[in-house]
């Protein structure tokens, strides 16, 4: 099998899985191990295959086993577990895919145990803060060098222990454990060690690298239990259908629900994930819209996301007034300002601005993607001061920035080695002003502890997961969590998390605000199944389903608005606007009618009352209607339209050809010719009538589309004392009119 049949073959037998079809799973599998010469893995399913045929026989023989279900659920386990240890048996050999590249490359370079490359990175925390004690010299910085580099290795190889490993035995998950609860490892290692840990759990699930994950979370540094439960959402939505069959994780999710703390972290981290989904559009306006907007005028260094005050020592805004004419005219001004409330918000608004610089050396180390910024990483120091005298002003800001997630603060780094030394003193004497002027206003602290907050944090790592799975060279070898819907709300495996009303009420918001409406119809539709929801609830509900065309389900969300808060203007209109939209125009008429009272002189009200009492045939009525908008608004062609239909069905006829006249002068329609050339015809004045409806016909599509439409009017035609027998007169005079 290729690589591709592979890949179909597991995701198959997965299927059949997660349906708890395990015969039909077992029978696939064991084709599926057919060419393999691991005998242990084949002596596995053989065992298994064995216990579920023993298991179905007792069954069948009516034996009572109280502990058959807790059986079958450790069967299933085992089968996931071999159909996933069969896929890396069978690519490891030949598959071109990096991870596989590399556990083939380990094998024969084989990467240290976890302990040892523990006992580096410890060291490297003493020799940093012993080294920071000596009066810097170059033979300082050349040995603060060498132990940069040599904690820049271990790191990597961290990195692939962890990422590579098979599934672990009790003695690699206490050595794990041991490395977790480290106080020498770095805040920043760690944080990568759950980076990886989560990576390795992507290529294939293990039980206990699971329950570690867990473990990570409770860290106290923030920067390690935000990756942790990031980590944690990912692998759960991932892995839904299995993680039943493991009380381990059932009981400790128990654990954690009991403190609220969980549920809102969750929440956020929820709201995060979906927000990426905007990435694409933000990213998509910045390329199509802003960007090529701000190419056309000269002033770029003064376009800000952030308004700036005026220069205090001119006392005056130095700005062009004519380019911020420019700016209100093309419509820029308020994108900006939506990008800037997009950013507030923690919405991704600078993938755009920074796809195109993952291209330096740095990122051609897979572990890089997902190091927290680090200003003593060996490519920082390369191009920034960092030593004891000399702080740089430019690193420091970068650094402290919570806008930034960490990828993009190394690019940004690199990109500045591009810059000549001279511009980027100035910029480090404008940054120095700026951050003496925060200061001053008591702001700098606020901006460092923005950026050290749990959601900051989480939020910048969200960024550069996403980063990773949509730029890096070789994206399309990794499953794209991105591309999934990432609703944590689905999850069965979270249903106890997920369900706090607030919680649900915040993520519905959420979906309501971005236009996920069916989501958040479905989120809205459990809420009010266990608590009783309020007027605006049961509008939105029913708003989510209108905008999805479910019309009988928006009418019940409506009418529960209604008694909850009965005369409302807005659920009156949209309930006749559903009602409408089923032909129910007698019940759509009663509501528009009920907003008329309340808003007498509402145009569009007053127009689709018209239409609803012309569909009811109530003509003289609607004609009433319809000359009220016109005497409100005398310059409506939709108005001047309904009249002259009306006006023509009662035998108002001279009345019908003095709108259709109208009509035509300022607007040219398919319709509007064809109804004109009945009312011409319904005159006698068959000149007219031949060329409405000649005009018409040149308009339509082909014939058999005139003729369609033309028929729909046959009987009014007759109504309106139009001989039948002149009607296929009339359509073969068309053919001969030039």
């Amino acid at each position: 099998m290729n690589e591709a049949a592979i890949n179909e073959e597991y995701e198959r037998i997965i299927q059949l899985l997660d349906k708890k079809r395990l015969s039909e799973a077992l029978n696939r599998m064991e084709a599926f191990t057919q060419d393999l010469s691991d005998w242990t893995l084949k002596n596995s399913l053989e065992e298994l295959q064995t216990s579920y045929r023993y298991m179905l026989q007792y069954m069948q023989q009516g034996v009572t086993d109280p502990e058959r279900n807790n059986l079958y659920k450790k069967l299933l386990s085992t089968a996931y577990k071999l159909t996933d240890k069969t896929r890396i048996t069978k690519l490891t050999p030949g598959s071109i895919e990096y991870y596989f590249d590399r556990r083939r490359y380990h094998k024969f370079v084989p990467l240290r145990t976890l302990p040892a490359v523990q006992m580096d990175l410890e060291s490297y925390t003493e020799d940093m803060a012993v080294n920071k004690l000596m009066h810097y010299t170059e033979k300082q910085a050349a040995e603060l060098g060498a132990i940069r580099r040599r904690h820049e290795t271990a790191v990597s190889e961290l990195f692939y222990i962890l990422w590579l490993a098979d599934p672990w035995e009790a003695q690699e998950e206490e050595e794990a454990r041991a490395f977790l609860q480290s106080a020498l490892v770095q805040i920043n290692d760690l944080s990568l060690f759950v980076s990886a840990l989560t990576l390795s759990l992507m290529e294939f699930f293990d039980i206990r690298k699971m329950m570690l994950l867990f473990d990570a979370y409770q860290h106290s540094a923030n920067d390690v239990n935000q990756r942790a439960i990031i980590g944690l959402a990912l692998i759960i939505f991932r892995y839904d259908k299995r993680l039943a069959l493991y009380p381990e994780i059932a009981a400790r999710l128990k654990l954690l629900n009991e403190d609220a703390i969980f549920a809102n972290n969750l929440s956020t981290i929820q709201i995060q994930l979906l927000r990426c989904r905007e990435t694409e559009k933000i990213d998509k306006k910045m390329r199509e819209e802003i960007l090529p907007e701000l190419m056309k005028n000269p002033n770029l260094r003064n376009v800000k996301f952030n308004h700036e005050a005026p220069d205090e020592e001119s006392g005056q805004n130095d700005k062009n007034p004519d380019w911020e004419d420019w700016m209100e005219q093309t419509g820029l001004s308020d994108k900006l300002k939506e990008m800037n409330e997009l950013q507030m918000e923690g919405a991704d608004v600078y993938m755009s601005t920074f796809a195109q610089l993952k291209t330096y050396p740095f990122f051609r180390e897979m572990a890089n993607w997902f190091y927290p910024f680090d200003m003593q990483h060996s490519a920082v120091v390369q191009t920034f001061s960092t030593t004891p005298v000399k702080r740089d002003v430019l690193l420091d800001t970068i650094y402290q920035s919570g806008f930034f997630c960490n990828s993009d603060k190394y690019s940004f780094c690199f990109t500045m080695m591009q810059v000549p030394e001279a511009q980027r003193e100035m910029m480090a004497q404008q940054f120095e002003a700026q951050n003496e002027a925060m200061n001053e206003e008591k702001n700098y602290d606020k901006i460092i502890a923005y950026a050290q907050h749990a959601d900051t944090i989480s939020n910048q790592y969200i960024h550069d997961l996403y980063r990773f799975f949509k730029i890096h060279p070789r994206r399309h070898e990794f499953k794209d969590p991105f591309m999934e819907s990432l609703n944590l709300q689905n999850c069965i495996t979270l249903k106890d998390t997920v369900s706090d009303i607030s919680n649900q009420l915040s993520l519905a918001g959420y979906f309501f605000h971005k236009n996920y409406l069916l989501e958040a119809w479905l989120l809205y539709e459990d809420i009010v199944k266990v608590n009783k929801g309020d007027a605006e609830i049961y509008q939105k509900m029913g708003y989510c389903m209108q905008k999805n065309k479910g019309y009988e389900k928006a009418i019940e969300a409506y009418l529960q608005a209604d008694i909850l808060k009965s005369d409302s203007i807005w659920t009156n209109r949209h309930l006749a606007m559903c009602y409408r939209q089923l032909n129910q125009l007698d019940k759509a008429l009663s509501y528009y009618l009920k907003v008329e009272a309340a808003q007498p002189d509402n145009l569009s009200v007053l127009l689709q009352i018209g239409h609803c009492l012309l569909g009811l045939k109530r003509y003289d009525e609607a004609l009433n209607y319809f000359f009220k908008v016109e005497y409100l608004d005398s310059e409506l062609p939709k108005v001047w339209r309904a009249i002259a239909w009306c006006s023509f069905v009662i035998g108002k006829h001279e009345q019908a050809m003095k709108y259709y006249t109208k009509l035509l002068e300022k607007e040219t329609q398919l319709m509007d010719y064809l109804n004109a050339g009945h009312v011409a015809w319904s005159l006698g004045q068959l000149e007219k009538t031949v060329k409405y409806y000649a005009t018409s016909l040149a308009m339509s599509d082909n014939q058999e589309s005139f003729l369609e439409l033309f028929n729909k009017d046959r009987e009014e035609l007759i109504r309106q004392g139009i001989n039948e027998d002149d009607i296929p007169l009339m359509l073969d005079l068309l053919r001969y009119y030039r």
